[in-house]
């Protein structure tokens, strides 16, 4: 039976690493089957908010803290990406596309301290790689998950998308079994998710939103549905990650580069200022507040204070991104969103229609939202 969004011809899907906010879109045909304190620097034996369960469920608040915590930013010369601590050896799992053609890397932990790492091994159709980072020797890693999710399951996705470092994301594995072939690597069996990810994205953890506990690794977005990720399951590639990090440097084949030609191109500003617009309100819905009011740029948060933009938004919960679509201007963008908003009154719940229009653009090498107006749709 077919399946509307099936692609009949070529699909174009982006790797989800960005150099400066670039990105690869390649073009490949995708089969009918596819349808303060160191904040890196918990003890091994000490318990963590997450892993102690026993004593309260951990809220979800404490999920992204504590997660946040083992995600890193990985630097290259040219290019990021994202990676998290998965033993106590310094070990950070990541996508082997992010580390193409290195061996030296420098990665910066969420405490913002920038460390020395080096691949231990990476795989040339499996598109995963290991970095030993020495200095988080010791350090409490994340969980990883020794079943598949399932359709429906709650996760976040954590990266550096665009740069913007650990920034979460919310969402629900919406499909699995999915395949396609990005040369040079071959994508088996991978979760869809709706939780939006983008350029600098790839190598992070795809988290259960309830313990924690890994479930995959971001690797892949439809460049023409944004809000059609893709993760690699941790069950599928735990095996040989451990290899590598038992046997560090054994197994470093050159990474072929992937030469796509024409095909490969940047997202342009009108695509990063959506996706920014998008993240913001998925920050809000996640009562990430820290991070919302962080895409907001100088002018905007000089003159708003933090607490005010907190306050704010106590009495909304859930927040559905309807549509979303931008007009650019020169350097600016007008980024056109409806959304669907939870908002608590004495009354009782109700579900508001909002349309609003933010001017966005770059301030300091970032996408940040300048201004912005709305109104509810009557």
């Amino acid at each position: 039976m077919k399946k509307g969004w099936i692609f009949s011809g070529l699909a174009s899907v982006l790797i989800a690493a960005g150099a400066g906010g670039a990105a690869w879109y390649v073009m490949d045909r995708v089969p009918a089957e596819l349808d303060a304190k160191p904040l890196l620097a918990v003890p091994v034996g000490q318990k963590t908010a997450v892993a102690a369960q026993s004593a309260k469920p951990a809220t979800l608040k404490d999920v992204i803290a504590e997660t946040q915590k083992r995600v890193v930013m990985i630097e290259l010369e040219d290019s990021l990406g994202s990676g998290f601590l998965y033993n106590d050896k310094g070990d950070v799992i990541t996508n082997a596309h992010v580390v193409e053609g290195a061996r030296k890397v420098k990665v910066k932990t969420a405490d913002a301290r920038i460390l020395d790492g080096e691949v231990i091994g990476a795989g040339t159709e499996t598109d995963v790689a290991v970095v030993r980072v020495p200095e988080l020797v010791g350090t409490k890693p994340l969980e990883l998950a020794d079943k598949a999710a399932e359709i429906g399951d709650e996760v976040l996705a954590l990266g550096s998308p665009l740069g913007l470092q650990n920034t979460v994301t919310t969402g629900i594995v919406s499909g699995t079994g999915r395949d396609f072939t990005i040369d040079p690597y071959v994508y088996n069996n991978l979760y869809q998710i709706s939780a939006p990810i983008a350029p600098g994205n790839s190598g992070g953890p795809l988290v259960d939103a309830k313990t924690g506990t890994v479930l995959g690794i971001n690797s892949a977005v439809m460049s023409e549905q944004n809000s059609i990720g893709f993760s690699m399951p941790i069950t599928g590639v735990r095996e040989t990650v451990e290899k590598w990090s038992k046997n560090p440097g054994t197994d470093l084949p050159e990474i072929a580069s992937n030469d796509g030609g024409d095909d490969v191109d940047a997202w342009t500003i009108a695509e990063e200022a959506e996706y920014v617009v998008a993240a913001y309100y998925d920050s809000l819905s996640a009562k990430d507040y820290v991070t919302a009011y962080s895409y907001l740029g100088s002018s905007w948060q000089a003159g708003t204070d933090y607490n005010d933009f907190r306050d704010g938004y106590l009495n909304t919960g859930t927040i559905q991104v309807d549509s979303i679509s931008s007009e650019q201007d020169g350097d600016r963008v007008a980024v056109t969103i409806e959304i669907t908003a939870e908002e608590f009154t004495d009354a009782g719940t109700v579900y508001t229609p909002y349309r609003l229009t933010y001017q966005v653009g770059y301030e300091n090498d970032a996408v940040k939202i300048f201004s912005g107006k709305g109104k509810k749709i009557s």
